[in-house]
């Protein structure tokens, strides 16, 4: 799948956000090294902390499903381009340090880097 093609899903994603506190809806489009698509969207709660970000939900439910390889990941959000959270930095580490991500806007515009490059020093075991 072309980075275009996953930007436009991640896009897409977003729409199923449930961030009524925020009102800053994310969605997130992984291609796994299977070929198989994940999406995720934000989910926030009252309590907040329970909160997960769309680039948890489309890893954690690719994991659930038995994936362990993962290419890309597009992360969309609205403004300049959308920049995952430390949290999401070092989940993405810890499962594909050499995964690009796409950092998009809601015009499919893009900034295209790697975990590795969003977090050189990542924590691991």
């Amino acid at each position: 799948m072309d980075d275009r093609e996953l930007v436009r899903r991640a896009i897409e994603a977003r729409e199923l956000s449930y961030s009524p506190y925020s009102k800053f809806a994310v969605g997130a489009a992984l291609l796994c090294g299977d070929g198989t698509l994940v999406t995720g969207a934000n989910i926030e709660n009252a309590a907040f902390s329970p909160s997960i970000c769309a680039e948890r939900v489309a890893l954690f439910k690719a994991i659930s499903e038995g994936k362990r390889r993962f290419l890309k990941l597009a992360v969309a959000c609205e403004g300049d381009h959308c920049r995952p959270c430390g949290v999401c930095r070092q989940v993405m580490h810890e499962h594909a340090p050499d995964m690009i991500v796409l950092m998009a806007n809601l015009n499919g515009e893009y900034v295209r880097t790697t975990v590795r490059e969003l977090l050189p020093d990542g924590f691991s075991l």
